[in-house]
């Protein structure tokens, strides 16, 4: 048999191979749900409910003595977006309100607050802030901080004087204009959904494939390893594409985040990672050779390190450096990086190439373990 002959047996025995996978996806409705509903779901989820902002905090306000100067300050907390303030008449009604979780926070005007506004040790005004959410804490001191000063600078130059502040500070915030955490969340949420696509439907249909004694039939035709595993990565890899587009395309269009960069580079990082992420699959798949299994040992091995040591959430550089240095195993931590790159950034190559440079290294290492396992399991 010459090489033409071959090339065109090799050819034919993977459409086949493709087909056969492509026909088996189309009757199965969770593939389908994994790769489609799914995503949808987990963007309404966190789009919709899922925010690192601090809107609307209940704050309680005690005014000991009011007055014009009291309620003009009071006024910038009812005027905020942050704030959703509620009037007590005394510190002791606002602690208890602060005990049994009906308010976040306090905020205490003393009887001579408007005779010491202006004065070098400042006017007698308590923050009390519930510190079991650490983190709406500390965002909750800087909203109040925040409406101080900006009350504080208005009652200066009403009364004709100099406000003196040691730093006169004065914030730029780039590439999220608006700190929405949306815009922050939605992207990294797309290698979130693009490793449950990739990692997960694909152990699962291989393991089922051996439940089923699928696999051992294809073992006796004439059809290489090698096209096996070609066949059943590229009707996945299509899949996944497709689902990795549907989930641009919402967050685009109903949560508004922009994109910035290329999409060229958008779908080259997918491109990689989705390799990655077929190869963790399928190796799942090879070792497990069971549905149960391999869906358990995928979802600690690749959706929960995606979800929380990616940097989708969670600060990589707040970590402990031993956690820090595992995070640079998994392969989301790369596409996370690129995906928020190039949505609120655009395309910044110092950060674009050595990520994508990781996730090629990550995808040949993940295929060729494929590889050389399937080799000594099936041969």
């Amino acid at each position: 048999m010459n090489s033409g002959e071959q090339n065109g047996g090799t050819r034919m025995r993977l459409a086949a191979m493709v087909r056969k996978e492509s026909l088996q996806i189309l009757r199965d409705p969770s593939s389908l749900a994994i790769a489609f509903i799914m995503p949808l779901i987990l963007l309404t989820l966190f789009g919709y409910g899922v925010s690192l902002d601090a809107r609307e905090v209940p704050v309680a306000i005690v005014v000991e003595q009011p007055g014009a100067e009291t309620e003009r300050f009071i006024s910038g907390f009812a005027q905020s977006d942050y704030f959703q303030p509620h009037r007590y008449f005394s510190i002791q009604e606002a602690e208890l309100a602060l005990r049994e979780r009906r308010v976040d926070g306090i905020v205490w005007l003393r009887a001579n607050f408007a005779d010491n506004v202006l004065d070098a040790r400042g006017a007698p005004i308590g923050v009390i802030v519930d510190g079991v959410n650490a983190n709406q804490a500390r965002l909750l001191q800087g909203y109040v901080e925040a409406v101080w000063f900006r009350w504080l600078e208005v009652y200066a130059a009403s009364r004709g004087h100099d406000l003196e502040i040691p730093v006169n500070l004065r914030q730029r915030v780039w590439f999220n204009p608006a700190v929405k955490s949306r815009d922050f969340l939605v992207p990294g949420l797309i290698a979130v959904i693009m490793t449950l696509i990739g990692a997960l439907l694909t152990a699962m249909v291989v393991a089922r494939e051996w439940e089923r004694g699928t696999m051992e039939a294809l073992m006796v035709t004439p059809i290489h390893i090698h096209e096996i595993l070609l066949g059943k990565l590229i009707p996945y890899f299509v899949l996944g594409m497709g689902g990795m587009l549907l989930t641009v395309a919402v967050a685009e269009w109903l949560f508004m985040v922009p994109l910035r960069g290329s999409l060229w580079v958008l779908l080259l990082a997918s491109s990689l990672f989705m390799g990655a992420a077929l190869g963790m699959g399928l190796l799942i798949s090879v070792v497990a050779k069971n549905q149960f299994v391999a869906a358990q040992v995928a979802i600690i091995a690749t959706f929960l390190p995606a979800f929380i040591l990616s940097g989708f959430i969670f600060d990589l550089h707040s970590m402990p450096e031993a956690i820090r240095a595992v995070t640079y195993l998994i392969p989301a931590r790369y596409l996370v990086s690129i995906l928020q790159t190039v949505f609120l950034a655009g395309d910044v190559w110092p950060v674009i190439l050595p990520n994508l440079f990781a996730l090629l290294v990550m995808a040949t290492v993940f295929l060729a373990l494929v590889r050389h396992k399937s080799r000594k399991q099936l041969e």
